[in-house]
């Protein structure tokens, strides 16, 4: 091959990895157009991918979760475990909800489908969605064990050939308060996929390829030779941060020492709190998913996320804690810890390059299960039967070069739900939502704002509310002197405001509302440094009191 011919064929591989990513974004897009829940087509809380036949990712959609993404890059492997490659047909389609063989609890459904040219098997798609209803208990902290959290799906086939499983979707119906948006969701999963494979093969056949094992040599070695000359720059040392959240039944310490090494970055969470009785532990993959997102987001940023990108980031999870829960232990809410992760690496990472990171954020999604009708009041019940789940964020922390975001959800990056969306298939009022004057941590660059939101029912009928909520004992913490963002704070709207516990199924008696005060991001640096002029913009946009302006600005 000549200097020329071989330029060219590495053109070619880049186009052709671009198109790769082009192909699973629209099977994330067909997923957001065909979904039944709300938590899909709302607020993008799904992943989809493409994968090669030993179970390695390949390339991820540019919409989707980190948790995710990067638990389903594990979750291949199980299936091809169970069912491998070679004995897969045409129209099949495997499915499971098993928190640790998908993406950490049994909200998440993940399928997975093979791609076939012309009768031979090239590539697997794969796809995560997180769903409204499995039954049990629903989604909450209060189980025990995984098996009060609801339907419980082992890896199986859930189409043979292009044929629905009938007794599957039988089992499926019959298992959920949602029966027509499950059921429905299940065929959004795998129409999904089907797209993506269809794409592949008109990408193949424009390409003339005959199957994926050279582009996958291509991506793999390229985004594995980017990871390591990125560690590279690095500073070699062992780096140490910890992080408190509220917990359940006690406060809980994430603890980690990062070790930058030569061509790997290693995360030991010695030190971290032990299991919980209840449904906030984290399955180990969940664990690793948000960690590796978390330090490359500072260390590879610019890097297209794969198997081989990830491989340089290696965790080691003590057995017995809270990040590393083994079956049957309860996990429904793994996020309100597990998204605390990317603040604790970038805690480490503080050490090594502080001019990468970020203050600390809400993190944690505020994501209020709501229910009511019989199933809380009983006969006396005012509106009917609903079962939601809305999806809100508070503030994400300082950027050393530019403010926190206002409201948005960081590092899960799902979109915030419209209120019209929510109120148009629950019987649910929100009568408040608006930015939270003061709760952005002050600093050189400031936290960003968190919310203020005011939930009822129809009618200020009963309802109730299954809180999973953080960063309420434990707020955001600032970085190089900025100052914490203001802790959240959850309960009724009554005179004396009662509040609520942050955890656990509580209901919301007739003519009261449910007031959520979401959490700001910390601040980065001296707020005396601040751009007075940025300090009166947010005065007079009424996000910062002139007293705070006065006494903590010292305008």
């Amino acid at each position: 091959m000549t200097m020329e011919s071989g330029a060219l064929a590495a053109i070619q591989r880049q186009i052709q990895w671009n198109r790769l990513i082009a192909v699973v974004e629209e099977q994330a897009q067909t997923m957001i157009r065909t979904a039944f829940s709300t938590t899909v087509r709302e607020a993008g809380d799904l992943s989809a991918g493409i994968f090669d036949l030993q179970g390695r990712m390949l390339a991820q959609a540019v919409t989707g979760t980190p948790g995710h993404v990067n638990s389903m890059a594990e979750s291949v492997g199980h299936f091809l475990r169970k069912f491998p490659a070679e004995t897969m047909k045409p129209g099949d389609h495997y499915i499971t909800n098993d928190p640790w063989l998908g993406t950490g609890h049994l909200h998440d459904l993940t399928v997975v489908t093979p791609a076939f040219l012309r009768g031979r098997i090239v590539g697997l798609f794969a796809n995560t969605a997180h769903v409204i209803d499995v039954g049990g208990l629903g989604m909450g902290p209060e189980g025990r064990s995984v098996f009060e959290e609801g339907l419980y799906i082992p890896i199986v086939k859930c189409f043979d050939e292009g044929r629905a499983n009938e007794t599957f979707f039988d089992f499926l119906r019959a298992g959920t308060r949602t029966p027509a948006e499950l059921e429905g969701d299940v065929y959004s999963l795998c129409a999904c996929n089907e797209a993506g494979a269809r794409r592949l093969v008109e990408m193949l056949d424009e390409f003339g390829m005959d199957g994926l094992d050279l582009l996958a040599e291509h991506v793999f070695e390229s985004s594995r030779r980017a990871t390591l000359a990125e560690i590279a720059k690095l500073p070699r040392g062992t780096y140490r941060a910890a992080i408190r959240s509220d917990g359940y039944e006690a406060p809980v310490t994430l603890a980690a020492a990062m070790t930058i090494g030569e061509g790997e970055i290693a995360v030991d969470f010695a030190g971290t709190s032990p299991l919980s009785g209840r449904g906030i532990n984290v399955p180990p993959a969940y664990c690793r998913a948000y960690s590796c997102f978390g330090i490359k987001c500072v260390v590879a940023p610019e890097v297209p996320n794969n198997w081989a990108s990830l491989a340089p980031f290696r965790m080691e999870i003590p057995e017995g804690c809270i990040l590393n829960a083994p079956r049957p232990y309860p996990v429904s809410v793994r996020h309100v810890v597990g998204q605390l992760l990317p603040d604790l690496m970038m805690g480490c990472l503080h050490g090594a390059v502080p001019e990468r990171v970020t203050a600390e954020g809400s993190s944690a999604l505020w994501n209020p299960p709501l229910r009511g009708g019989a199933q809380v009041s009983g006969p006396a019940a005012e509106v009917e039967d609903f079962e939601i789940i809305t999806f809100n964020s508070g503030g994400t922390g300082a950027r050393p070069g530019a403010d926190g975001l206002d409201g948005t959800a960081f590092p899960s990056g799902v979109r915030t739900m419209p209120v019209e969306a929510t109120e148009n298939v629950a019987p649910v009022v929100f009568w408040r939502k608006e930015l939270r004057p003061d709760s952005a941590g002050p600093g050189r660059t400031r936290g960003g704002f968190g919310q203020i939101m005011v939930i009822g029912a129809k009618g200020d009928a009963e309802f109730a509310v299954n809180a999973i909520f953080d960063r309420v004992a434990n707020a955001p913490r600032g970085r190089d002197g900025g100052m914490d963002g203001a802790a959240g704070w959850v309960g009724l709207d009554d005179p004396n405001g009662t509040p609520l516990r942050t955890k656990g199924f509580q209901v919301v008696p007739k003519g009261r509302r449910l007031v959520l005060k979401l959490p700001g991001g910390g601040g980065m640096g001296d707020p005396r440094g601040r751009d007075p002029a940025l300090v009166r913009r947010d005065v007079a946009d009424g996000l910062v009191s002139e007293e705070a302006a006065r006494d903590i600005y010292r305008l």
